[in-house]
């Protein structure tokens, strides 16, 4: 008799490649297998809404992608691009840094790698190739490269996704996320200046001293932001869903109250796409919770713990091979899929080792993000592809530097748990 569990997976993969979005293949797959193994196939409607329902913290997901689109929106940024060229861009290879620089900030907002890559990535893509200053791959790949920092440092979609699936405290991975977002960020700088000296790219019109204060003035209401977000979430005003509503409502006030950027039609598309752009991640979301309900019923969890044990793996050399697992999944999958569905698998395994929750959902967040700017899937390129229309092999080759240098920061990150793990303990985390 044929295994439900197989004829399930089968079923995914096979409706996945043929274009079906992996959500939808999940909940058939799921489906199938209740009604092989005599269930009722309502339990997978019942899985599903529980999950969704019971589960406060998912809310703060469509607040934080309406927050970033309205921000994407209107002379937000804009202004915020004017004041990273003010503090870096007299440097040699100027824009590279005010790239690094304005991803930094922007994902102390929006949460979101691809919100970075389409809103203020093509703003500097633009700016960078204008007049031919830097080749449009290179533009191309140190903008897919600087936008995984938006889902490290907080707020960020994926650590909710997997607060979600470890049951751990969102304030406490916002705040892990907080060094290692720095420490990528530093690299891909120093990456940026090594190349740029290299392939003699110029030195670009700075903004003059005496206009930043100015600019500084000018972008200090979209600045406060990220300050009104954390401080709210660390002093305990707020929770991070609450906190997500104040800054979609924050952004929404600034662009259309204080610069006056913002039309009526230009706020219905966003909202129209915010709702697309939930719909996609509530899916995704739905597909993984009725298919955690098949992998709970089929003991995986339990089963994989105890295949693993036979190695007698450090909590070391399990956390090489998740870094190994998860980049291998990372070119073929979206990193939603993997933090709902791969990683609840090794909780259990992680928890047994010994390894810290906090440190380990930082470290599979990073490797997912990853997985954003590695081919073949690589949603980044195709998305800066998208912009720039220059082929992706052209892209990865400029984008190589990069990725070493994010690998490498991705190894710190895992081997010094003390680095990620030093601002939760300074706000009470005992782990």
């Amino acid at each position: 008799m044929t295994d439900p569990f197989t004829v399930s997976l089968i079923l995914i993969v096979a409706l996945s490649l043929s274009g079906l979005s992996i959500g939808i293949a999940m909940i058939c797959g799921s489906t199938v297998y209740l009604a092989m193994k005599g269930f009722d196939p309502s339990i997978a409607s019942e899985t599903l809404l529980q999950g969704l329902f019971n589960s406060y913290t998912l809310l703060a997901i469509p607040l934080f992608i309406l927050a970033a689109d309205i921000m994407n929106i209107g002379s937000l940024a804009d202004r915020l691009l004017r004041f990273c060229q003010a503090l870096v861009g007299r440097f040699h290879g100027g824009l590279g840094h005010v790239n690094v620089v304005s991803s930094l900030i922007f994902s102390g907002m929006s949460g979101s790698a691809v919100a970075d890559a389409v809103g203020m990535g093509r703003i500097i893509i633009n700016m960078m190739t204008k007049d031919g200053q830097y080749t449009k791959s290179y533009a191309a790949a140190i903008t897919a490269a600087t936008a995984t920092i938006g889902p490290i440092i907080p707020p960020s979609i994926p650590m909710v996704l997997y607060a979600l699936v470890s049951d751990q405290s969102v304030g406490y991975l916002f705040a892990a996320g907080m060094a290692p977002g720095i420490l990528m960020a530093v690299m891909m700088g120093v990456t940026n200046s090594i190349v740029a000296r290299r392939r003699n790219f110029p030195i670009d019109d700075s903004v003059p001293l005496k206009e930043i204060p100015k600019v500084t003035f000018q972008a200090f209401p979209a600045l406060m932001l990220p300050v009104i977000l954390l401080g709210g979430i660390y002093s305990g005003v707020v929770t991070p869903t609450e906190a997500a509503a104040v800054a979609a409502f924050y952004a929404l006030a600034i662009s259309v109250v204080l610069y006056q950027s913002v039309s009526v039609p230009q706020l219905y598309r966003t909202l129209a796409n915010s709702s697309r752009s939930t719909a996609t991640v509530g899916i995704l979301i739905a597909g993984a919770l009725t298919f955690n309900y098949v992998i709970t019923r089929e003991n995986v969890p339990n089963t994989l713990a105890d295949f693993l044990a036979q190695f007698e793996l450090t909590k070391w050399g399990f956390l090489v091979a998740i870094n190994i697992l998860i980049l291998a999944l990372g070119c073929i999958l979206e990193g939603g899929a993997i933090l709902l569905i791969i990683v609840p698998i090794f909780i259990p395994t992680a928890q047994a080792l010994g390894v810290d929750m906090i440190h380990f959902g930082v470290v599979v967040v990073v490797n997912a993000m990853l997985g954003l700017v590695t081919p073949p899937y690589g949603l980044l390129l195709f998305i800066v592809a998208n912009i720039t229309r220059q082929p992706i092999g052209r892209i990865v080759r400029d984008l190589l530097p990069f990725l070493a240098a994010l690998f490498a920061a991705l190894i710190f990150i895992t081997l010094v748990p003390g680095f990620t793990l030093f601002l939760p303990r300074l706000l009470g985390y005992q782990g």
